[in-house]
C-alpha cells in the first residue's frame, strides 16, 4: 500500500469511527454545535480571508473561476446564515416514514438513518466546504472533503475552524476532514475507498463529474453540470422574458443554474430578438445565434454544433429560433444536463406540457433558472443539485442525506 492510500485509509477509518459517535448526539446538541460553527466563521474571518487571499494570488486560476473562489465578509456571513438555517430545520434522523403491523403481528417501521460517511469531490468553491459539513453533521454523517487545489488554503482554514468547534464541544473532530493532497492520483484512490466511504458526491465541471462517474467504485450521486435553457413561447410576456433571461445569465454566470441557452418561438422572433440581444449585450454578454437568429440580427456570433451542448460558466449565451413548443422540448431534452429549464408563457396549457415533458430536475414557468438552490428552496445550505433520478433529484438538503432501515418489533413470532 503506497503512502497516499495509507493516508486515505486512515482518513476513512477516522471518519467511519466518527460517524458511529455522531449517532449519539441529540438534535439539540447538533443544533447548538451548528450555531457555534456559524459564529466561529464570523469570529475567525480574518484568518479565513487571509487564506483565501493566498488562493486568489495564484496567477494560474482561470478568470471565470475567480468569482466562485472569492470569499468576502458578506459571503462568510451568508455561509453562517446557511448553517443557522440548517440548525433551524427539522432533524430527519429517527423520523418514521410509515409504520404498520403485518399479518403475523409484527410492528414494522421505516425509519430515517444517516448514510454513514459521505465523500465530497469539488472544485474552486470553498462555500461547499461549509455547506457540506453543516448538512452532513445535522444528519449524523461524517464527511471527507476533497476540494480543488485552487482553494486549498481556503478549505484548510474553513475546516480548521469547524473542527475546533467540534473539539470544543467534545465531539470527534474527524467527523469533518479534508484531504490535503489534491493530486489526481489521490482523488482516484479516494473514489475507490469502498471500505469506508458510503457515497460520493462530485460538484464541479462536467469533466470532473464524468471523471468521477467513470472511475469511482464508491456509489455516486451525480450533480452539477447545468446547460440550462429558457424557452420564450409565442404567448410570452416579452418584458418578463427579458428580465428572466438577463437575470439567469448575468447575476452569477459562473454557477450551474445560470441560463446558457435561449430558445425563441418563430412567431415572436423577428420582434423580440433585437430587444433581447441588445439587453444581453448591454450587460457585457457575448451572444451566439443559429442561422435564423443571424438572419434577423446579422452581427451575432454564429453558433456551432458544439455550442448547444456547452455549459459556458461565462458571459456567453446562445440563441436558437424554434418552430414550436414541441421543437423546443425536443432540443432541450437532447442537449440539456437535466438540471434546470424554464418556459416563459401566459398559456397555462403550454406551461404544463413543458413541465411534464422536459426531462430535468427543476422545471420553471415564468421564473429564472437561478432559483434552483437549496437556500432558495428553503432547505438551508445544499450539498449539491442532483441531476440523476435515483435516490435524490434537484437541490439536496437534509432528507436527501439519509437512508432508511426497517425496525421490527415482535413478541415471539416465528415464520411458519
Amino acid at each position: 500500500m503506497d503512502a497516499a492510500t495509507t493516508a486515505l485509509t486512515t482518513l476513512g477509518q477516522q471518519a467511519q469511527q466518527a460517524s458511529y459517535t455522531l449517532g449519539l448526539l441529540s438534535t439539540k446538541q447538533k443544533n447548538a454545535i451548528l450555531l457555534a460553527m456559524a459564529q466561529a466563521l464570523i469570529d475567525q474571518q480574518a484568518p479565513i480571508l487571509a487564506a483565501n487571499a493566498k488562493d486568489l494570488a495564484n496567477p494560474q486560476i482561470p478568470a471565470k473561476f475567480v468569482d466562485r473562489l472569492t470569499l468576502t465578509s458578506a459571503r462568510l456571513a451568508e455561509m453562517a446564515t446557511g448553517l443557522r438555517q440548517v440548525a433551524a430545520l427539522p432533524d430527519p434522523i429517527g423520523n418514521v416514514d410509515r409504520a404498520w403491523r403485518n399479518d403475523a403481528g409484527l410492528l414494522i417501521a421505516k425509519e430515517r438513518v444517516p448514510l454513514g460517511v459521505i465523500g465530497m469531490i469539488f472544485e474552486a468553491r470553498p462555500n461547499v466546504t461549509v455547506d457540506a459539513a453543516g448538512l452532513c453533521f445535522k444528519t449524523g454523517n461524517a464527511v471527507i472533503l476533497r476540494g480543488g487545489k485552487e482553494a486549498l488554503h481556503s478549505n484548510q482554514a474553513l475546516v480548521n475552524v469547524l473542527q475546533d468547534v467540534l473539539q470544543a464541544a467534545d465531539v470527534d473532530r474527524h467527523a469533518i476532514q479534508l484531504i490535503q493532497d489534491t493530486s489526481h492520483e489521490t482523488a482516484a484512490a479516494f473514489m475507490r475507498l469502498t471500505d469506508y466511504v458510503d457515497v460520493l458526491i462530485p460538484r464541479g465541471s462536467a469533466r470532473l463529474i464524468q471523471a468521477v462517474l467513470t472511475q469511482a467504485t464508491v456509489p455516486v450521486i451525480e450533480t452539477g453540470a447545468g446547460n440550462c435553457h429558457v424557452y420564450v413561447d409565442q404567448a410570452a410576456q416579452l418584458d418578463m422574458a427579458t428580465k428572466i433571461i438577463v437575470n439567469g445569465k448575468v447575476q452569477r454566470p459562473s454557477v450551474c443554474n445560470a441560463t446558457e441557452k435561449v430558445l425563441i418561438h418563430r412567431a415572436v422572433a423577428a420582434d423580440y430578438l433585437p430587444t433581447i440581444i441588445q439587453a444581453l449585450r448591454d450587460q457585457g454578454v457575448e451572444v451566439r445565434g443559429d442561422t435564423a437568429t443571424q438572419a434577423i440580427v446579422p452581427d451575432v456570433v454564429p453558433a456551432t454544433a458544439a455550442d448547444w451542448a456547452t455549459e459556458y460558466n461565462d458571459l456567453i449565451i446562445a440563441i436558437k429560433v424554434v418552430d414550436s413548443e414541441a421543437d423546443a422540448i425536443a432540443h432541450i431534452n437532447r442537449y440539456n444536463t437535466q438540471h434546470s429549464e424554464a418556459i416563459v408563457t401566459d398559456n397555462y396549457q403550454a406551461g404544463k406540457v413543458f413541465q411534464q415533458r422536459v426531462n430535468a430536475a427543476c422545471v420553471y414557468i415564468n421564473a429564472s433558472t437561478r432559483f434552483t438552490d437549496g437556500f432558495e428552496f428553503g432547505f438551508g445550505a445544499e450539498i449539491g443539485i442532483s441531476t440523476q433520478k435515483l435516490h435524490a433529484r434537484g437541490p439536496m438538503g437534509l432528507n436527501e442525506l439519509t437512508a432508511y432501515k426497517y425496525v421490527i418489533d415482535g413478541n415471539g413470532q416465528v415464520r411458519q
